[in-house]
């Protein structure tokens, strides 16, 4: 208990949020949103004029003895809030504030909609013991005396060390005498040495396992929330990850907020996300203070979700983002990677394309003669087959099966596994909606896109062979016409029925039908949130290994992707800087994270410092854009070194060094900020009088091709 009063007192010193009031009497949470409360409690806060006598309740119930003077004003962590609202009233003299409080369960959900069943809990592998019964239907993990529809557990609080061997172990037990011979130490940014002790806090909140974790002797006041990646869709509470003890986070004494609802191996619905981020921060700030600042720091699926919090949540979570092989968002990536298979599927059976080099020509991103093949076993790849084969299905087929963990075999009633559609659409259901037949909404759609256009017009494919791949490259059935994948997606299938390209559920045909995408469906995700449309104003170091090599699905171009939409969204994108480290030849080799934190660490101290002067204005001179050699040393820095990328100037000097590739879509004529669900159409006709194909003005017979196979037009970009 020692270390919680000295770490909440120490909260206490830090400086108020930006939003306090300076009125006579203020009244303020600052634990979460008003209207966005969670389980039962609230950190508060009252400012009065020295003086007057105070007095708080809540819900007519005086509660002002548990107000506590703090560095500025009195705080308490006021509990017993009832579900629904609360009001609270605080008077100084003839001054009055009301506030009033909606508290939700613990369980949730606040704002991302009903709860996806059934759901696994994996409470006890995660060490927190069986579920908590709640006696509801069966829809839950069947549990000793009852069910658990909502996967509960009370939170533990435990202490580890860091050993010399760089692994966590758990303290000797209360009593022991000796400290472990193989205990480490860590120096802090104030240069004290401390004993590697953390303090962590695991439990379950918004249905998923959360972990908040610190250096006992040593919080700075700075927090860090790390969002993990991968790819998931759902009905599982998932698992604590590594990333949760950050040794070297926690060694330059940031607190570790983390949660598997925040994994998104575990789900993509980053609404469900968002909302599960917020109540662990809630729950930090109501056990320890509101941090300094908080900076989001993960990779990939972790990179997407600060981008997208940073958007919908401002800096009510995160006040600073280092996202790493980051994407603008993942749900417009499924609008190029579902063409990966189509067009594998194409080129695999046309000897025009057996050299993997020319495959860039449609699918836009990087491919190699000599880079092995995990599906042939031979030389020669794609981007398409080492990043995202696998990924169509995950994303489309309701009918294949993605989960097998055993555990579902313990569900009650056998089988409820087989009742979920394992699809992205079906997991975020809640946003893109169902249609008549019962299946979530898709947004999949490739009407008018022409494959290969880029490279037409550049002569890199001819006229025959671009009428050739846009006739039969297809589209994907409808979900309710799917059927189940084969080898090697289902592994019984294999060797015999191999379907790398799940050709069985595509529209094929000469010319083979487009797809065009749920009109529904493309609406509520552009209003959901879900899409990266730009606006985000906190300090931003997005930061990735060059791996286009390695054919590595964390293509580069993505970095600017986001940069260009922000500068779609209100013409700036100062508070973005992006940082490129070499990975060639042999792979990753050093990690600049450590750096990107310093120099964070200076930005936010200077936003404390001239709030006045905003974010882009509080750069500190490391914050701009660079490139790094495969040893982390810099080789340029500045304003012009990613010139040549977003607009036409000369390459500059990082440009030159890192190659940048792109997608199926921007070939197809699309932008590089992506995001195009269903492109507007023009006639064909329109398509040529504009010298859309460049040098190529097709014959009246070649015309009379185009328009068969784009009968309602082709995109207008």
């Amino acid at each position: 208990m020692k270390a919680v009063v000295v770490l909440a007192v120490l909260a206490s010193l830090l400086p108020a949020p930006a939003y306090a009031s300076r009125a006579d009497l203020a009244l303020d949470v600052l634990s979460s949103r008003p209207d966005q409360v969670t389980g039962g409690d609230a950190l508060l806060r009252v400012r009065h004029r020295e003086g007057t006598r105070l007095r708080v309740t809540r819900d007519g119930e005086d509660v002002t003895a548990a107000f506590k003077q703090t560095g500025d004003g009195l705080t308490a962590l006021v509990t017993g809030l009832r579900t629904g609202a609360n009001t609270i009233v605080a008077t100084a003299g003839r001054e009055r504030r009301t506030l009033t409080l909606r508290n939700h369960p613990i369980e949730g959900p606040v704002f991302s909609g009903p709860h996806q069943y059934p759901f696994l809990c994996k409470t006890e592998r995660s060490g927190l013991g069986p579920p908590a019964a709640d006696n509801q239907d069966g829809q839950g993990m069947r549990v000793a005396g009852g069910w658990s529809r909502d996967c509960f557990a009370p939170a533990v609080t435990d202490r580890l060390y860091r050993s010399t061997d760089g692994t966590f172990k758990p303290m000797p037990a209360s009593g022991s005498t000796g400290r472990p011979a193989d205990m480490s130490t860590t120096t802090l940014p104030d240069g004290r040495t401390v004993d590697f002790v953390v303090r962590r806090e695991r439990g379950v909140i918004n249905r998923f396992l959360y972990s908040i974790a610190m250096v006992e002797d040593g919080w700075t006041g700075r927090a860090i929330y790390r969002f993990d990646g991968g790819v998931g869709i759902g009905h599982d509470q998932g698992t604590l990850g590594g990333n949760a003890l950050d040794p070297y986070g926690l060694g330059q004494g940031y607190a570790i907020m983390y949660s598997s609802g925040t994994r998104t191996s575990t789900h993509y619905n980053l609404i469900l996300g968002g909302e599960t981020a917020l109540m662990v921060k809630e729950r930090f700030i109501e056990q320890y203070g509101v941090p300094l600042y908080t900076v989001g720091v993960g990779g990939s699926g972790g990179a997407i979700q600060q981008y997208i919090y940073g958007q919908n949540l401002g800096d009510r979570l995160i006040d600073a983002a280092i996202p790493q092989y980051s994407y603008p968002d993942m749900v417009t990536q499924t609008i190029h990677v579902g063409d990966c298979e189509l067009l594998e599927r194409y080129m695999d059976r046309n000897p025009r394309w057996a050299r993997w080099d020319d495959r860039t020509a449609l699918i836009g991103m990087n491919a190699g003669d000599t880079v092995a093949n995990p599906y042939t076993g031979g030389q020669g790849s794609d981007e398409c087959v080492n990043g995202w084969r696998g990924l169509t299905p995950l994303t489309m087929n309701p009918r294949w099966t993605s989960n097998n963990d055993p555990e579902w075999q313990r569900m009650d009633p056998p089988g409820v596994k087989d009742t979920v559609q394992w699809t992205h659409w079906d997991d975020v259901r809640n946003v893109y909606g169902v249609d008549e037949h019962g299946y979530a909404r898709s947004t999949w759609d490739n009407v008018g896109v022409q494959y290969g256009l880029k490279a037409l017009a550049d002569g890199v494919i001819t006229p025959a062979e671009f009428l050739d791949v846009n006739a039969k490259a297809g589209s994907w059935k409808e979900a309710a016409d799917m059927v189940q994948e084969g080898c090697p997606f289902v592994p019984s299938a294999c060797p015999a029925d191999f379907d790398p390209w799940s050709a069985r559920n595509v529209n094929l045909g000469d010319p083979a039908p487009r797809r065009a995408g749920d009109p529904i469906a493309i609406r509520n995700v552009r209003r959901s949130g879900l899409v990266f449309r730009g606006d985000i104003d906190i300090p931003i170091i997005d930061w990735r290994h060059y791996l286009e090599d390695r054919l590595d699905m964390h293509d580069s171009h993505q970095s600017f992707a986001s940069r260009q939409r922000m500068l779609d969204h209100d013409g700036r994108a100062g508070n973005q800087v992006i940082w490129f480290t070499d990975a060639r030849p042999d792979g990753p080799k050093f990690d600049q994270t450590p750096q990107a934190l310093q120099v964070m660490d200076a930005w936010m101290a200077n936003i404390r410092k001239y709030p006045a002067r905003g974010v882009v204005g509080n750069r500190p001179p490391e914050a701009v854009d660079r490139c790094f050699a495969t040893d982390g040393t810099q080789i340029a820095a500045g304003p012009h070194v990613w010139d040549g990328i977003l607009d036409r100037r000369s390459p500059g000097a990082c440009t030159q060094r890192f190659p940048i590739y792109s997608t199926s879509r921007v070939v197809a004529g699309g932008p590089l900020a992506g995001g195009v669900y269903r492109c507007r159409l023009q006639p064909v006709d329109r398509a040529v009088a504009r010298g859309l194909y460049g040098s190529w003005h097709p014959t009246e017979e070649e015309r009379a091709r185009l328009k068969q196979i784009f009968p309602t037009g082709v995109c207008d970009y």
